[in-house]
């Protein structure tokens, strides 16, 4: 056991030279004996009496080498009348911390043994926390006072910052670690209410809630850094509403971007009901919750990065609807209303509410608000292109966009000339003079070319749509060049690039190499977005005739939909309302197969698991007349189709089938048989059926210039047919 030392009181002379000795001595780790300036005690002093006036003096020398005055600090030391060996080295080593000499701070707190004083430390707290009761029949004296408890704890604490200022993270957060230990073991149901506050332990316990965990991250010690937040966030520490929230915030930030999997905290006491995240982006976007809740609250002041965060994570999570419950609950003033409509807007749009987002952007861009504003423009000119009836809008706000720039950044002009490019596209298809059509679709072009050179064919997005351009065109070579620059540029991690290719070589003829292309991108695919893929792959089969690897791969697509569903639930509703989209389209593709096959029986059990899923469907009444059709029942057929035209007007397949079994029925030249064909070519000008059904027709007629129409008919079908790709480009 370390003597204690005692400091004469009275001593005028040499008082620099008593103050460097107790340093001298103390880092050599002996004890002070035999000095003139400190004579050894003759009997050990008592480490503290009790109540007496000890404490009140030792409070005073934690406060006053933190001036800075070595005089004032012997001067403390002096008044203090007795100090034991721990407590010198904690004071000294405080003072050497704060005066910037780091190395030998260090060097004194080593003195401490800290295994020995931390049974002294646990049987002082501990009695302080008992009760009143408790304590009054209790005649044994504490070890320590709070004061010295306090002075130990924060000497720790320091010796932590020390070894952390030199790199040596491991050990600091070693250090820092004992004294949550300590405390936590004498207070497993968390710190009593105002304990420490007559010194400063509760500073010192703040200070390392807040710091262990920082110096786990310095120390590359993931798991252990996860530990030590949630330990800080889950224990009684007795934080402050600011600290508290501080230890919140990079706990989610180190949850988000560490790239570290953490396992689901293990709550001792959980009600049933409670929500449990399963994995770090849901914990993340429930600690950024917690303090949006907390600033709505007014707990803690506005932070604008925990509403970028929680933007980040709920948007890769999927469920931007969310995110726009946590904008809208914003109280006023946070964020002004222009940046708040976008910002609801994003979200509505990635939650594929287009139409509510779109609603947002026109308000933003209103007369009364901010007209030329750039990014709701660009925005809202996306969602019309996106949509066949709000096209022409599209244009307009593209238009205003290209304004609104005045010759400004490259990149941002290219980006508005290929928006204007995707609406004039989608706008020309709805033009009812075919002279008024191509003005569109060269309009269309010289603006997806215009992108492309002020973007210096570096953006993919303006690739991909030149190549979308020259697909729907049958310029496929060019359509061809620009998707696999597309590809390279986008290093493959685009799904819709992948298709497209494969789509442009089917078109080719190239099944073997489209094939190889969608083998090439499901091995980069992660198995949950293998979807298209595998459609497209099973579709690419089915061109060479391959039935059974069709059926196969059909039959593993909807393997994995069954997995899905029973893995992750519900999940978003962007997400729920693609997959079970893409699901029917499978059991239709299927049915459809044994049509082919003759089999009626499996393709009307394909048929009843798409009504399940969807009981009004164009596609389904579609190929349920195509069954019929199949079995030579015609009336039955037609009803089917009518009954697809009255769910979906534009349903161009119908329109198409509609045509052929009314000529089926004999009525060769009925005038309704042209309206139908004439609809669908409107609709979609590639459509190689309705030009063969309309050269048809035209033959029927019998006339000369009926026959020369007839032959331009077939000659477009012919053309298109040869050029069809297994699946539509868009």
């Amino acid at each position: 056991m370390k003597s204690d030392v005692k400091i004469r009181r009275g001593r005028s002379a040499g008082r620099g030279g008593n103050i460097r000795k107790i340093m001298k001595c103390l880092c050599s780790g002996e004890k002070a004996a035999g000095d003139d300036g400190i004579p050894a005690s003759e009997s050990p002093l008592p480490v503290e009496n009790s109540a007496s006036g000890r404490s009140s003096r030792t409070s005073e020398i934690n406060k006053k080498p933190e001036i800075g005055n070595i005089e004032e600090a012997e001067s403390s030391l002096r008044e203090s009348g007795s100090l034991n060996y721990e407590e010198a080295r904690a004071l000294l080593g405080r003072y050497e911390y704060q005066k910037g000499n780091i190395e030998a701070a260090l060097h004194v707190f080593e003195g401490i043994d800290i295994a020995a004083i931390t049974s002294k430390i646990m049987i002082s707290i501990g009695r302080r926390g008992d009760c009143p009761r408790r304590r009054s029949q209790s005649f044994t004296t504490p070890p320590m006072s709070m004061h010295t408890v306090s002075l130990l704890l924060e000497g720790i604490f320091f010796k932590s910052k020390s070894l952390q200022a030199l790199g040596k993270f491991g050990e600091a957060a070693r250090t820092c670690k004992v004294i949550l230990d300590i405390l936590e073991s004498s207070f497993p149901e968390g710190l009593p209410e105002n304990f420490g506050a007559d010194c400063k332990l509760q500073e010192t316990v703040t200070k390392s809630a807040e710091l262990l965990p920082e110096l786990w991250k310095l120390a590359d010690g993931s798991q252990e850094a996860i530990l030590s937040y949630r330990r800080a966030l889950l224990h009684l520490w007795n934080l402050d509403a600011g600290t508290t929230a501080r230890i919140q915030k990079e706990f989610a930030i180190f949850l988000l971007y560490s790239g570290t999997e953490a396992c689901p905290p293990n709550l001792r006491s959980q009600m049933d009901s409670s929500f449990v995240p399963k994995n770090n982006i849901e914990e993340a976007i429930l600690l950024f919750m917690i303090l949006l809740r907390k600033v709505i609250l007014k707990r803690i002041d506005w932070d604008p990065s925990i509403l970028d965060h929680l933007s980040f994570a709920l948007t890769i999570s999927g469920d931007t609807r969310a995110l726009a419950g946590q904008i809208e609950e914003l109280p006023p003033g946070i964020l002004h209303r222009q940046e708040r409509y976008h910002a609801l807007a994003l979200c509505y749009y990635g939650a594929g509410e287009d139409l509510a987002a779109l609603n947002l952007l026109r308000k933003v861009l209103g007369s009364h608000e901010d007209p030329k504003s750039l990014p709701p423009l660009l925005m809202a000119s996306k969602i019309c292109g996106e949509n066949c009836e709000l096209a022409e809008e599209g244009t307009s706000f593209a238009y205003r966009a290209l304004k609104s720039l005045d010759n400004g950044c490259d990149q941002l002009e290219g980006v508005a000339n290929c928006l204007l490019g995707i609406s004039l596209s989608v706008y020309s298809k709805f033009a009812v003079a075919d002279s008024e059509k191509s003005s569109r679709q060269c309009e269309a072009m010289e603006a997806i070319e215009a992108a492309r050179k002020k973007t210096r064919m570096t953006n993919p997005n303006v690739l991909y749509h030149s190549s979308l351009q020259y697909a729907d065109e049958r310029n496929l070579d060019s359509a061809f060049h620009y998707a696999r620059k597309c590809l390279k540029l986008e290093g493959g991690s685009n799904i819709k690039t992948w298709l497209l290719l494969a789509r442009i070589l089917s078109a080719q003829q190239r099944y073997t190499d489209s094939e190889s292309i969608i083998n090439a991108a499901l091995d980069q695919t992660g198995k949950w977005d293998q979807g298209e893929l595998l459609r497209t792959k099973a579709k690419l089969l089915l061109a060479q005739d391959e039935f059974k690897g069709a059926i196969e791969t059909y039959s593993r697509l909807l393997a994995i939909f069954q997995i899905r569903s029973k893995s992750f639930g519900s999940g978003d509703k962007k997400l729920r309302s693609s997959t079970r989209r893409l699901q029917m389209e499978v059991w239709h593709d299927l049915a459809l197969v044994y049509i082919r096959l003759s089999q009626w029986h499996d393709a009307e059990a394909c048929l009843s698991k798409s009504k399940a899923i969807c009981s009004h469907s164009a596609s389904r009444c579609h190929i349920t007349g195509m069954l019929y059709e199949a079995k030579g029942l015609y009336k039955e057929a037609l009803k089917a189709f009518m009954a697809a035209l009255d769910i979906d007007p534009i349903h161009v397949p119908s329109l198409v089938s509609s045509a052929v079994t009314i000529r089926h029925l004999g009525h060769r030249s009925h005038p309704v048989v042209r309206s139908f064909l004439m609809d669908a070519l409107r609709l979609d000008q590639t459509n190689h059926a309705a030009w063969y059904n309309l050269g048809l027709f035209y033959k029927s007629e019998g006339t000369k210039s009926s026959l020369v129409e007839a032959v331009e008919c077939f000659e477009a079908a012919a053309f298109l047919e040869e050029s069809a790709p297994v699946e539509p480009f868009r």
